[in-house]
């Protein structure tokens, strides 16, 4: 007879890219602007969190980014005061300069008294570091403002970015198939608000056995049997086999896709399923109870042994040992 192999598996029917929305800030819900069935596309606002402390250190941070650009390039900015300061001392480092050198001149020449000398000479000296001075305070104040003013940008910024935050958008084009809070609710990042998937592609999530997981692959085609539809059968075949093994129940999780999907279709439904590892058109079988736990089959010459192949829950191949006309006897 014709045998096939396959492994059991529960099945549940969910969303392709079905995610759960949540808030990266938090607050009171001011508004939801979708509701559950609704189609979204991607990055639509869907919902609307309120918070004022945000929105105050928005307001603080433009006041001290327009605070820093009036410091530095203000009609009032402390620079012009510097540059000021820069010019008054630049004309006397001139004037001194000039002075310097012609009673020098004269010096040279034994014209003028020493002390005179001394004194032009320290003022020229005075006015050159005092002009040097200046210009060090000029760069060293014109690097802090600028770093005063590119600091309080990114401040404010930032705190666009977070005020943008307390508007919840969706990640993809989908549907909604689920709101968890209502407007006034608090908000936490820790809980979800809704949960949005594919409007027209699902997956078909499966459990399988430990003890089974080594016979599967991707590929392999499933036959699956929903509660929802149980005058039918669906076939499909696994996409993806996740290689972490759920610890609580020793199952593995596969994906599986429709071949033919049913037309309506809900998260959640579910169902069971055969994953098929092997299929033989014609082979000697016997029933599964008349074969002993170590192979061996009762027959007129006693308990031979048998080497078997593929098995189903009902019979198992034997690939040696008996042959079709062979006796055998249920084992007690």
């Amino acid at each position: 007879m014709p045998l096939t192999e396959s492994v059991y598996c529960s099945v549940t029917v969910q969303p392709d890219s079905l995610y759960l929305v949540y808030s990266v800030v938090s607050g009171i819900l001011d508004e939801n602007f979708i509701e559950e069935g609704d189609n979204v596309s991607k990055n639509q606002q869907i919902i609307q969190i309120i918070n004022s402390t945000p929105k105050l250190n928005a307001e603080t941070a433009k006041f001290n980014l327009i605070l820093a650009k009036e410091n530095f390039s203000g009609k009032a900015a402390v620079l012009n005061g510097l540059k000021t300061q820069i010019n008054a001392a630049h004309l006397k480092y001139e004037n001194d300069s000039v002075n310097y050198f012609r009673q020098k001149k004269l010096w040279e020449q034994h014209i003028g008294s020493k002390s005179e000398y001394d004194t032009k000479k320290l003022n020229y000296e005075l006015s050159y570091n005092n002009l040097i001075t200046l210009r060090n305070n000029y760069d060293r104040t014109k690097n802090e403002l600028e770093a005063a003013l590119k600091q309080s940008e990114n401040n404010y910024q930032n705190a666009l970015i977070i005020n943008k935050d307390f508007t919840v958008k969706s990640k993809i084009k989908g549907k909604v198939y689920a709101l968890y809070k209502e407007p006034g609710e608090i908000v936490t990042s820790l809980e979800p608000l809704a949960a949005i998937g594919s409007a027209t592609n699902f997956i078909i999530e499966m459990l399988v056995d430990e003890v089974d997981i080594v016979s599967l692959e991707v590929g392999q085609e499933a036959l699956i049997y929903l509660d929802a539809y149980q005058e039918h059968v669906f076939k499909g075949h696994v996409s993806k086999i996740y290689p972490k093994k759920d610890e609580r129940n020793q199952t593995f999780t596969l994906e599986a896709v429709f071949e033919e999907a049913p037309e309506i279709l809900y998260p959640g439904l579910s169902g069971e399923a055969n994953i098929i590892i092997a299929k033989k058109d014609s082979v000697l079988v016997i029933p599964k109870d008349f074969l002993t736990a170590d192979n061996y089959v009762k027959t007129d010459d006693g308990f031979v042994p048998v080497v078997t192949g593929l098995k189903n829950m009902e019979f198992v191949q034997i690939i040696s040992g008996i042959t079709k006309e062979t006796l055998i006897y249920k084992p007690e």
